[in-house]
């Protein structure tokens, strides 16, 4: 067992304080992670403060991991000391249903996948998070950062970047279709650049066109403001495919008209509330509602290497661990452009 600093919610929504935590030794074929940069995801303040639900605590927010390999157990095969490494929203899954041998590890039928954080790990240990010095993960969980990205850029690709490539890819993403990204936050930007990587003719659809110069030097192609009433007549019948990235319950009727015959709206926010629906609006038209939850380990390492290709990062912006608190409380004054990173050498 090893000590490490780290910064721990002790209660649903308490502030966040400096702790130490223990991690496990490494196993046979366990990676030990110097953790570098730490990102901050809505999810993490949607976690520490239990608005999905009960949570364990004490609690270590933070699933966007990246950082250097430090140790390796000796039936490790696919990393080295000194490499550069993530680790995004899991760090285990049964490993034996059919989604884990399909590469979806993150729809875990076996139990369910084992989250980073505010999970149970194997071993009945509570997991701890990335908003730490060090983490030991199973090697089949850790994914290899190219050399291509900067270590904090890369940090918020382990949950915001494999959150909107997995959609994007699966829903065909590319050149002749029209794509939709609803909110230009830590998620929706990442959408952004991605989609137009991909080849995409890309939309952004937020709440007011506070943010259009952003969005339009991130790649996309149009911005409109959806406090508009007219964006929704004039958009009528346009986009093959729109991601939801707001955490927010939205006016899903409004957002389903949108789509051409047989789009598809997919949605990776999560609000906290439940929506209601008119079916009519998906049976019109042929539509689908559809939802997407991160990628599995294999998506999410071509997910990287697909960044490096394109010359990809987050828009960051560094902070030190002291200042997570303050984090918290601007990301829901949507006061980031477009994702906080803790320099974890701060904690």
């Amino acid at each position: 067992m090893t000590t490490v600093a780290a910064y721990a919610a002790p209660a649903a929504k308490a502030p966040l304080e400096r702790t130490t935590i223990e991690r496990r030794s490494v196993g046979e074929f366990d990676v030990l992670i110097d953790i570098k940069f730490a990102g901050i995801c809505h999810s993490d303040i949607h976690q520490a403060r239990e608005g999905w639900g009960e949570a364990i605590f004490p609690m270590v927010p933070g699933h966007e991991i990246a950082g250097v390999v430090s140790e390796v157990g000796s039936g490790v095969t696919r990393f080295a000391v000194g490499d550069r490494v993530g680790v995004g929203c899991m760090v285990d899954s049964c490993r034996e249903c059919d989604n884990c041998r399909a590469g979806l590890e993150q729809y875990c039928t076996g139990g369910g996948m084992v989250g980073t954080y505010n999970a149970v790990g194997r071993d009945g240990e509570p997991t701890y998070g990335g908003y730490s010095q060090k983490i030991v993960v199973d090697e089949n969980y850790v994914v290899r950062i190219p050399e291509g990205i900067a270590l904090d850029e890369a940090a918020p690709l382990l949950c915001a970047g494999i959150t909107l490539y997995s959609p994007l890819k699966r829903w065909n993403a590319g050149p002749g279709k029209k794509v939709a990204i609803v909110g230009l936050g830590g998620l929706g930007h990442m959408g952004v650049k991605i989609a137009h990587a991909m080849g995409a003719e890309v939309t952004v659809l937020s709440q007011s066109l506070r943010k259009k110069d952003d969005g339009l030097k991130l790649g996309a192609d149009h911005y409109y403001a959806t406090s508009d009433p007219k964006t929704f007549e004039e958009l009528a019948g346009t986009f093959d495919l729109i991601v939801s990235t707001v955490s927010a319950p939205l006016d899903f009727g409004a957002y389903l008209s949108l789509l051409t015959t047989q789009g598809t709206l997919a949605n990776v926010g999560a609000p906290e509330e439940p929506i209601s629906l008119n079916l009519f609006s998906v049976i019109g038209g042929g539509k689908s509602l559809a939802g997407s939850m991160i990628g599995g380990i294999a998506e999410t390492q071509e997910m990287l290497d697909f960044c490096a290709e394109h010359g990809i990062g987050a828009e960051i912006e560094l902070i030190a661990a002291s200042e997570i608190n303050d984090a918290y409380e601007r990301v829901l004054a949507s006061d980031v452009r477009y994702r906080f990173v803790i320099d974890t050498a701060t904690i």
